[in-house]
């Protein structure tokens, strides 16, 4: 379940840019070409655009400003989002109540208070009702003009050039300041005038393209103004090509395919246009239709390998979508804010030559060179699952960090990197539960090559990856619901093969941008084409599907407003998908977030889907020392009465509060221990954790758990940026957190008791405890959850000799119950085999590696003082360099020069002060670099 973020007006104005003369019919203005100093009249027309504000019975308010220098958008607003009492009121028609008009007097610079030496371009509007309910969307902007010769050719309108035979064009222009006004049509004039406005009606009587061009003239200057329109003549029905798909269907270095499927046969015919085209809708790019109705099609050939080729479709005239199965977006509204550090070389958007989101083509791709072709899963029963935020992870939000972080993730001994959405979302701070494209990467975190490097890393490292996919719902940018939208409703239509007209649940919280009808045969399709894309050209490992209650079209009204009651329809559903998805990779893992009704989540669990396990509160509650709500005995998967351990527990995850910030805004106390000191809390830290990643079955942390991240959940708005803290591992108290992390991960992955099946659990008192046993191996742990000392007996299941885990002590037990006195948060871990503990999260060498064959390797890190192993190693003899850096770039030592081959081991004694290091390795083609923490 997720809170997409409300998109305020700030936010709206980059989000749905469209030109003034796409949207010039929602209102008109008097005059109609205004300058600066004009007094202008608004009126408005509730019944067109997205028609929100149709048959309104209330007060209507408008948000405006003005672009300013073609720079400065929605500059100079009246008043604030939302507030009326600081907006202009309209003022309704008497005759007819949709109509509205706003004066904005005594001139437009005066009106909104723009200083002199200031260019204004364009009026800017949202109109809204008074309650906030219902607005017009996208923003309707309109041209401002420069003093003296000024030119507008306000029909046709350029965003809909397509006409039938015979019909009546209507053609009209208007101007300021001219001597003559005149239209042309193919350079042939067809009517003049020395008035400001001028019109004609074309016949439109052959097929074709055609200019309309409007020219005005005074005594020294001459304007001109143009559309291209078409005038089509009848489809031509022919079968699709052997092989091809809906898509982008690549042929051979110069030709593509573009296939466009319409499922319910409901469109009459569609263009491809774009850079092949120069923008412009033409007869050539005339898509050929399947003889069912059902596809669109039409070959390019004779493409530049080496360009980047954006396009669109315009379908029936008044629909303009991308190719839904892009791999690659231009955003108007997005790209012009992701820096060229993160993405290089990124394609600029065709601005003034279309509107919306542009699909990209190159013919000449060079497949990435997959180092790892043939990963294995690693066993369900041992996983350490980490979710991360890309965003929120490294301060260059880019897939290239995450994957350079890899040394980090094997350190903490992490097996699964689990992606929040990666798949383009509207806008780029989003936290990506609010999809538009399904088969695109967003750029806002780099190119697709350096996501499948992160893939490709993690998999040299033994670390899975799982993708977070949505497919509850879309939002508005999805060409899937753009194709059957009703505009007039603002909802899809009847004939959305995709999407119901209404989402299943009357809960308006369970209710996020348009619903996916996972009953349709096409949603099935789509689906699974989605899923098997990532895992084949991404070489994923698995998904993490969210809100999977929303997967079925069952009502979910008041008595059940989260859809948590027993769903065989939706049963049905999730294996159907799960079973196509281990049909490509039969080891995949097919993760719901469903938290649903317990008989539910017992079957879907025994089918092999993994679940999530959401027992945040009463690990907070256990962490902060409040007893009573601190029962989390349904971490564990035999609690449910599941057979299978597919249960994800955790504590932590996007959607809840850290448990860290609750430990130091609300920890309770008791005399001189206090959860709100730091360093205590921590501890309480380790004693949850403690509590958590041992209990059999698979876990999750999420992303910064493993060093106390203590900024809470709505910090900047629930889903805002969030401070980015790798200082943390300087803090010595957070970085024995981190090691505590990661020592319970390697026993996870490698202590059998810990992912066995036999054990017991006592969770709902102030000691809690725990036994685990696999063969002949038992771990007893046990823990104080109280604020002050407690003292408690300890069963073992034999006498003998244990070993307590985090002492390095042992004990021998005359009797099987054992006497002990805990400490306020304190905890122990017997075992009846000796387990060393030492620098288990760092003995093992991380392989950094980059397509050039060379890579690095410092362990253990961090380090706590003792010798540190570098490991420089090639595939082939190669000469090089490894030193040490501080922080700031200062070359603090070279360590070694010299000829490596496999690998080259140098020790190195700590004569460095605690603190952050950078260790790299140059040769002449390459270089790598990983940090060194010591502390």
């Amino acid at each position: 379940m997720k809170t997409i973020l409300t998109k305020v007006i700030a936010i709206t104005v980059f989000l749905f840019w469209m030109s003034s003369t796409l949207l010039s019919q929602v209102i008109t203005v008097t005059p109609t070409l205004p300058t600066a100093t004009d007094q202008v009249v608004v009126t408005f027309d509730a019944t067109l655009g997205n028609a929100a504000l149709k048959d309104f019975a209330g007060d209507i308010y408008a948000h405006t400003g003005v672009n300013v220098d073609g720079i400065e958008q929605w500059a100079y607003v009246i008043g604030a989002w939302g507030v009326n009492t600081a907006q202009p009121k309209l003022t309704r028609s008497g005759s007819n109540p949709n109509l509205y008009t706003l004066t904005i007097s005594p001139s437009i610079r005066e009106f909104y208070k723009v200083p002199a030496e200031k260019k204004i371009t364009k009026l800017c509007f949202v109109f809204r009702s008074a309650d906030g309910s219902k607005q017009t969307s996208p923003d309707i902007l309109y041209n401002v003009y420069e003093p003296g010769l000024s030119l507008t050719l306000s029909n046709p309108l350029k965003d809909q050039p397509i006409y039938e035979l015979n019909s009546a064009v209507a053609i009209e222009a208007s101007a300021n300041n001219s001597t003559s006004l005149s239209i042309f049509i193919d350079n042939i004039q067809v009517n003049t005038t020395t008035n400001a406005t001028i019109s004609y009606s074309y016949p439109a009587s052959a097929y074709g393209n055609h200019w309309i061009k409007a020219v005005a003239s005074d005594a020294t200057s001459t304007l001109a103004d143009s559309v291209n329109i078409i005038v089509r003549p009848a489809v031509i029905t022919e079968e699709l090509p052997a092989g091809v798909k809906p898509g982008i269907n690549y042929i051979d270095n110069t030709t593509v395919t573009l296939v466009l499927k319409d499922p319910a046969a409901k469109k009459s015919y569609a263009f491809a246009f774009g850079d092949f085209s120069d923008w412009l809708i033409k007869a050539d790019y005339y898509m050929k239709r399947t003889s069912d109705g059902k596809y669109y099609w039409i070959t390019l050939s004779g493409l530049d390998p080496n360009k980047e080729y954006g396009f669109q479709y315009n379908v029936d005239g008044n629909i303009t979508i991308a190719d839904p199965y892009s791999e690659k977006l231009l955003d108007p509204w997005s790209d012009q804010y992701i820096v060229d550090s993160t993405y290089s070389g990124l394609k600029q958007y065709p601005v003034g030559k279309t509107t919306g989101i542009v699909s990209i083509f190159k013919t000449g791709q060079q497949p990435y060179p997959w180092q790892v072709t043939n990963f294995s899963n690693p066993d369900k029963s041992k996983l350490i699952i980490y979710e991360l935020l890309v965003r929120d992870f490294t301060h260059a939000h880019s897939y290239a960090r995450v994957a350079d972080s890899i040394a980090y993730f094997k350190r903490l001994g992490v097996n699964v990197i689990e992606l929040m959405p990666i798949n383009e979302f509207d806008g780029n701070l989003s936290w990506g539960y609010n999809p538009s494209f399904y088969f695109a990467p967003d750029k806002y975190y780099g190119p697709a090559n350096e996501l499948k490097r992160l893939v490709d890393v993690a998999h040299q490292n033994g670390i899975a990856v799982v993708l977070d996919l949505v497919l509850n719902h879309s939002y508005g940018q999805s060409p899937f619901l753009k194709l059957y939208f009703d505009k007039n409703t603002n909802k899809p239509t009847v004939d959305n093969p995709w999407y119901n007209v209404q989402s299943n649940f009357t809960n308006p919280d369970a209710q996020w941008g348009y619903d996916f009808n996972h009953e349709s045969i096409e949603t099935q399709a789509l689906v699974d084409s989605i899923s098997r894309f990532w895992m084949s050209e991404y070489k994923v490992d698995g998904f993490r599907f969210d809100f999977t209650k929303g997967f079925s079209n069952t009502p979910h009204t008041s008595s059940d407003p989260w859809g948590g009651q027993y769903d065989a329809a939706r049963i049905t559903i999730l294996e159907r998908m799960a079973n196509k998805i281990w049909e490509y990779k039969s080891d995949a893992y097919v993760i719901a977030e469903h938290l649903s009704d317990n008989a539910e989540e017992t079957v879907l669990a025994n089918h092999g889907l993994m679940l999530w396990g959401n027992l945040n509160g009463s690990y907070l509650d256990a962490g902060m020392g409040f007893i009573p709500n601190s029962n989390f005995s349904g971490i564990s998967y035999k609690s449910r009465g599941w057979n299978n351990p597919n249960l994800i527990g955790y504590m932590e995850s996007h959607d809840e509060e850290r448990s860290m910030y609750k430990n130091l805004t609300s920890g309770n106390s008791d005399g001189a221990y206090s959860v709100k000191n730091l360093k205590t809390a921590l501890n309480r830290s380790k004693l949850t954790s403690l509590f958590l990643i041992p209990v059999p079955g698979p876990k999750m942390i999420w992303q910064f758990g493993e060093v106390g991240y203590d900024f809470s959940i709505d910090l900047n708005g629930r889903t805002g940026e969030k401070p980015i803290r790798w200082d943390y591992m300087n803090n010595a108290d957070r970085s024995l957190l981190f090691s505590h992390y990661a020592t319970l991960n390697k026993l996870k992955r490698e202590y059998a008791p810990f992912s066995g099946t036999d054990f017991t659990t006592s969770f709902s008192g102030v000691i809690k405890t725990m036994r685990l046993t696999s063969g002949a191996e038992t771990a007893v742990i046990i823990g104080n959850f109280d604020v002050k000392s407690m003292v408690t007996t300890v069963s073992f299941p034999t006498t003998g000799k244990w070993y307590e885990f985090f002492s390095q002590d042992s004990v021998t037990i005359t009797s099987t119950d054992l006497n002990l006195t805990l400490g306020a948060g304190a905890y122990r871990m017997f075992t009846n085999t000796r387990l060393i503990q030492k620098d288990t999260y760092t003995s093992t060498p991380i392989i950094q590696a980059d397509n050039s064959g060379v890579w690095l390797n410092v362990y253990p890190n961090p380090s706590n003082g003792s010798s540190i192993n570098i490991l420089a190693g090639s595939k082939v003899p190669t000469e090089a360099e490894v030193s040490v850096y501080s922080l700031s770039g200062q070359k603090l030592a070279t360590l070694f020069t010299g000829t490596i081959i496999d690998q080259e081991l140098i020790q190195v004694q700590n004569n460095y002060r605690a603190g952050i290091y950078i260790i790299s390795v140059k040769t002449k083609t390459t270089t790598l670099s990983q940090k060194l923490v010591i502390f």
